[in-house]
């Protein structure tokens, strides 16, 4: 079967679907993401194939972030949008028996589903179907507004959503030749959809309709020919495990204040860092990478499931890959979220005692980057109940679901 995986955003939003591609791939099936274009390295050298999608995220939170009003940002969103949706039905006219779709673009895979005669399943990483239980990750920075108000937050999230992609569905369905939709959808009307994270981070909720599942996490695959750089393996070696620093794909253009800040707070917790310049491009002042002495050592993009289990404690932005490569590694982490998913990760992490209370980006300072550091390390609860976590999870299958699925639909 010719499966096709379409996923949109950073990096995060594409590394977990090459462990469920590679899975997929072993089981005999041909098997391609759709991704952006800096994200053909990543695909490829994970044994997949690319098709490309238009558009750099990068340039979209740079514009959202330069937007002097919501107005402005909603149209640069609107645009991206646009652009999107011509590549997602491209992808799909390309060839396919079977879509996999992240939430994201899941409304346009399924009009570009629809026009090819494609079924779509939703493969997605962050819940997307509003309950009484929680609300949805991106609809508050409440982890919880009582059993109508989680509801309701949820509910209007997912209208935002379909609303902001309103125009860009309603002009491919124009331009593919199908009529008018007659409501509005959204990803998560799709089904069925499978959830790749843990019922361990969170349970299925019981309102949750039939046909959408927790299946568990999709580790991302390594690529067959990647290799440790070697400044990294010696700075590893030359002392006590490091603490791992990286904000992933936030906070574009902020490097300067960030690498300072980031200076300042490891001198101040007396500890060895591995920094991951990130999309921020993490810099001291006048420098082109974070270097201090022996104590600090910049990288950038490599698997975090090779680097996290060598490290003291993770400080990062709680995406949800990000999240789920450090719960794997089994090390305590301290969440600095930013926006969309990463407070309700955040949220979920301190709930399970595996992180001391987040620090919203925004708020961070040295001081109270170095006082979180310090509890990671002196913590022995949190650094039990992360290994204890880490081991339970790491039992799970999380491909298992969508794999049994999709043969049982294969023979149908």
């Amino acid at each position: 079967m010719r499966i096709l995986i379409v996923t949109a955003g950073s990096r995060g939003d594409v590394a977990p679907y090459t462990g469920l591609g590679r899975r997929l791939l072993a089981a005999g099936h041909e098997v391609t993401v759709a991704a952006h274009p800096p994200f053909a390295g990543l695909v490829e050298g994970c044994g997949l194939d690319h098709r490309p999608l238009p558009g750099d995220p990068r340039e979209l939170i740079r514009a959202r972030a330069r937007a002097a009003s919501w107005e402005e940002a909603r149209a640069a969103m609107a645009a991206f949008l646009d652009r999107l949706a011509d590549g997602v039905a491209a992808a799909v006219a390309d060839g396919a028996d079977l879509v996999l779709t992240a939430f994201g673009p899941a409304a346009l895979s399924r009009v570009a589903g629809e026009a090819s005669g494609v079924p779509v399943i939703g493969a997605f990483l962050a819940p997307a179907c509003a309950t009484r239980e929680f609300p949805l990750a991106g609809a508050t920075d409440a982890e919880d507004l009582g059993p109508d108000g989680n509801l309701a937050a949820g509910q209007r999230l997912l209208a935002d959503a379909g609303a902001l992609q309103a125009g860009a569905v309603a002009g491919l369905r124009t331009r593919l030749g199908l009529p008018p939709a007659t409501s509005r959808t959204t990803g998560a009307d799709l089904r069925p959809v499978f959830h790749g994270f843990s019922p361990l981070v969170v349970p299925r909720p019981a309102d949750w309709p039939s046909g959408v599942e927790v299946a568990g996490y999709w580790w991302p695959a390594r690529p067959r020919d990647w290799r440790p750089p070697a400044d990294l393996v010696d700075f590893l070696q030359a002392g006590p495990p490091p603490v791992f620093i990286g904000f992933g794909s936030m906070a574009p253009g902020e490097g300067e204040r960030l690498g300072e800040l980031v200076t300042a707070a490891v001198a101040r917790a007396g500890v060895r860092a591995v920094v991951q310049a990130g999309w921020a491009g993490l810099t001291t002042a006048g420098d082109d990478a974070l270097t201090v002495g022996d104590d600090i050592l910049t990288v950038g993009d490599l698997p975090h499931d090779w680097l996290f289990s060598r490290t003291a404690a993770l400080v990062h932005h709680a995406g949800a890959g990000t999240t789920a490569a450090g719960l794997r590694a089994g090390v305590p982490a301290v969440p600095v979220p930013a926006m969309a998913d990463q407070p309700f990760w955040s949220a979920r992490l301190h709930r399970l005692g595996v992180a001391p209370r987040p620090l919203p980006l925004d708020e961070l300072t040295a001081e109270s980057l170095a006082t979180a550091i310090t509890i990671c390390l002196t913590a022995p609860a949190l650094r039990q109940r992360a290994a204890e976590l880490a081991g339970a999870i790491g039992a799970e299958d999380g491909a298992a679901a969508v794999l049994t699925h999709i043969g049982v639909a294969g023979r149908g």
